[in-house]
């Protein structure tokens, strides 16, 4: 939830929410989603893979902007470091999806999150995967060790 911000309900919703098992977001199959047949493009999945991940990590309080700004002592970013993804059913324009996102595994510098994205309970995706974070020269960078409690979901705590 953004704290200093008096619609902060409204933008909370817009991340979705975390759950018993980790993060839900819902979003709208648009037409720039789609190619010439209405079907979700193969690439657009992983655009929503990134929503998914990411605002999960906000409302866990893990910022983008923040650790590129210094937070953590000096400039870090998250980095993609595997993805596997199976395509199971297409998405179509209009569609209402859900993207859940889930921690799978985490150590001290790298995470694991397993994700779906559903249309009702239909399930279209599943990917694994796995991101660390890096500095300006690319080194790898360990997780601060609140983040290990942090990720884990509230069924594990």
């Amino acid at each position: 939830m953004v704290e200093n911000n008096s619609s902060s309900l409204i933008v909370t919703g817009l991340a979705g929410e975390i759950t018993d098992t980790g993060h839900r977001l819902l979003a709208r199959v648009y037409y720039a989603d789609t190619d010439f047949s209405g079907v979700v493009y193969h690439a657009r999945y992983l655009e929503f893979l990134e929503r998914g991940r990411t605002d999960y990590l906000r409302l866990l309080g893990v910022h983008h902007s923040e650790l590129v700004d210094g937070k953590l002592g000096e400039s870090i970013v998250w980095v993609v470091r595997r993805m596997e993804i199976d395509f199971k059913s297409a998405a179509r324009i209009d569609d209402v999806l859900t993207i859940e996102t889930r921690t799978a595994e985490i150590s001290g510098a790298r995470v694991r999150m397993a994700q779906a994205i559903k249309r009702g309970d239909d399930l279209l995706i599943s990917a694994t995967v796995e991101a660390a974070m890096i500095n300006g020269a690319g080194r790898p960078r360990r997780f601060p060790p609140e983040w290990i409690e942090l990720f884990q979901p509230a069924s594990k705590k």
